[in-house]
């Protein structure tokens, strides 16, 4: 990998977000042989009110423990959070994951630099619930390999169990699937 990468994560109370930087921190360092460190940022903790949190990637031991300003991915795993300002946010050839009803509304941004995926009906479709970080999870690496997918899915194995651990492999799976051939909308 040679540098860190470093991931923000963006979405509101209850809808998993510092869930979905700890399972990819959890793959990365237990399955995927890379040191990794995922935190939030408290603020507010209330459903519904904004949320941030991070995930570091590296070869090597993280040392830097500071929030994450220029970032090599933004996830956004509620729509209504999207900033155009983010794209200022972006490390050279940086990309925005962001969960998107409809995609139209994006159609004059750089495409190379925003990716869409309409999480919420993957995961309504699948859990019955609109709680999306698992699919924006599977899009991420999709997207970005920056882990396997194997070790993505033995991390939430980690985590979950029965039926649940299910429909979320299966959501990360659906996700992750769409997002390598370039069908995230």
């Amino acid at each position: 990998m040679g540098k860190m990468i470093e991931i923000r994560w963006h979405g509101r109370g209850g809808q998993g977000s510092f869930t979905a930087a700890k399972l990819l921190g959890v793959a990365v360092a237990l399955y995927g042989n890379k040191h990794a460190l995922a935190f939030p940022s408290f603020g507010p903790e209330r459903r519904g009110a904004p949320v941030l949190a991070f995930t570091k990637i590296d070869d090597k031991k993280i040392q830097d423990r500071s929030e994450v300003k220029q970032c090599d991915y933004i996830v956004i795993l509620d729509e209504t959070l999207f900033n155009e300002a983010f794209f200022n946010d972006l490390k050279p050839n940086g990309k925005i994951i962001l969960n998107a009803e409809n995609p139209e509304r994006y159609a004059h941004f750089e495409s190379a630099n925003l990716h869409l995926i309409d999480a919420s009906a993957i995961a309504e479709e699948i859990l019955g619930k609109p709680i999306t970080n698992t699919a924006m999870l599977g899009a991420l690496i999709g997207i970005s390999s920056v882990v396997e997918i194997d070790s993505v899915l033995a991390g939430i194995g980690s985590f979950l169990k029965g039926g649940l651990l299910q429909k979320n492999i299966d959501v990360v799976k659906r996700t992750y699937g769409q997002s390598r051939k370039g069908i995230t909308v």
